[in-house]
């Protein structure tokens, strides 16, 4: 089995590398658009290009079985009719839920033909860094909505589903919705990287637009999006899935477990 990892060097591609690496994976080409600054593993066919630019992907595809798709809305659907025409016969790709503006990227792929799987990852563990500046200089958190709640999941779980499923075809025709274990709260996520730490982390509640400000140094023109999503988990919290334990055979990564080995990131 011959696999593509489009997006190698992004958060989640070059730890479906790793993971298929990990496991073995007879082939795998990593497609980036820097193959020398990219430092992938030995091992690892290096392909240069970016999914999102499909003029650059010829003789990507050859001799590819599977791919993983990377998620790039606007072009999902020519990426898959090159791929197809180019003798590919499955993808596994990163999309999102109904609602979001990836998720159209399923329909767009399913319309080439391909058998697919579909991952749709809520959001990432890794999202509580907007958090890290704020705990480094001032010892809290300034934030709204404290009672909505998500259920945030680890990078690495992902990576390793998205792993997995290229690995197994037994997975093609599913769509898994991958979350982490808990249902949290922003205040609940603060205490886990204060314990962590060692230290008390207070979530400080403030009006909207006082946390707007806050955040807009860490997401930029972002941070009122990402509050209007905080917003609608207040009174519609998101109920953790089972797929990453489904699919693995192993529970997924708590948010503590995450903090653990990532407090350095808020030191």
């Amino acid at each position: 089995m011959a696999i593509l990892v489009t997006g190698a060097t992004g958060n989640v591609g070059r730890l479906v590398v790793d993971e298929l690496l990990r496991a073995a994976a007879p082939y795998v080409r990593a497609l980036t658009v820097n193959p020398t600054r990219a430092a992938l593993p030995q091992g690892v066919d290096v392909a240069k290009g970016y999914v999102g630019r499909p003029e650059s992907l010829d003789g990507v595809f050859d001799g590819i079985d599977t791919v993983y798709l990377a998620p790039v809305p606007a072009v999902a659907r020519e990426v898959a009719v090159l791929a197809r025409d180019a003798g590919v016969s499955r993808f596994v790709t990163l999309t999102g839920g109904p609602g979001t503006e990836w998720h159209g990227i399923e329909a767009d792929v399913e319309a080439s033909g391909l058998d697919c799987t579909h991952l749709e990852p809520g959001e990432f563990m890794a999202n509580a860094t907007i958090f890290a500046e704020q705990i480094r200089t001032t010892g809290r958190v300034l934030g709204a909505y404290p009672t909505a709640a998500n259920a945030p999941v680890a990078l690495e779980d992902i990576a390793a589903v998205a792993a997995r499923t290229l690995l197994d075809d037994s997975h093609t025709g599913r769509t898994y919705e991958l979350t982490g274990p808990e249902s949290l709260t922003h205040p609940r996520i603060v205490h886990e990287i204060g314990r962590a730490l060692g230290r008390d982390v207070p979530f400080v509640e403030v009006p909207r637009g006082e946390a707007e400000t806050v955040l807009a140094d860490a997401m930029g023109e972002y941070g009122g999006w990402y509050l209007d999503g905080r917003a609608a988990l207040v009174d519609h919290p998101q109920v953790p899935t089972t797929a990453v334990g489904v699919v693995l055979g192993r529970p997924a990564t708590t948010f503590a477990q995450w903090a653990d080995a990532n407090v350095d990131l808020f030191r």
